[in-house]
């Protein structure tokens, strides 16, 4: 089970952190991902992480301002937004899978989303 939060309202320009707490003795196994979903949009890729912490991707839109971290012995995963843009605004998911990708059909396990709202 994965719980998602740290969402909320900024002003465009600053920085937000989202965290995702798993529960469960195997997260450790898992590859972690962020998605977004905007309002009349389709749900889209933001960052991974490999099980170990020693791969990351990310999507273009978020290159240089989103990081993505884990800690395996406190079962969470972390989306440090920097520099937002009111084009961030969406519900933030967390997801869990087996597969490196930016593909959400590669990831099992959902979280319940946390809105992010970036004002201008």
């Amino acid at each position: 089970q994965l719980q998602a939060s740290g969402g909320g309202l900024v002003q465009a320009g600053s920085s937000l952190r989202l965290s995702c707490a798993a529960s469960g003795r195997t997260f450790s196994r898992y590859v972690m991902g962020w998605f977004r979903q905007a309002p009349g949009k389709e749900r889209e890729f933001v960052a991974t992480i490999t099980w170990n912490g020693g791969g990351t991707a990310y999507a273009d839109s978020v290159k240089g301002r989103f990081t993505i971290s884990r800690d395996n012995a406190k079962k969470t995963v972390s989306l440090q937004m920097n520099s937002a843009k009111p084009e961030d605004t969406a519900v933030y998911y967390c997801a869990a899978g087996a597969t490196y990708s930016g593909s959400a059909s590669s990831y099992d396990y959902w979280g319940q989303g946390t809105l992010v709202t970036v004002s201008s």
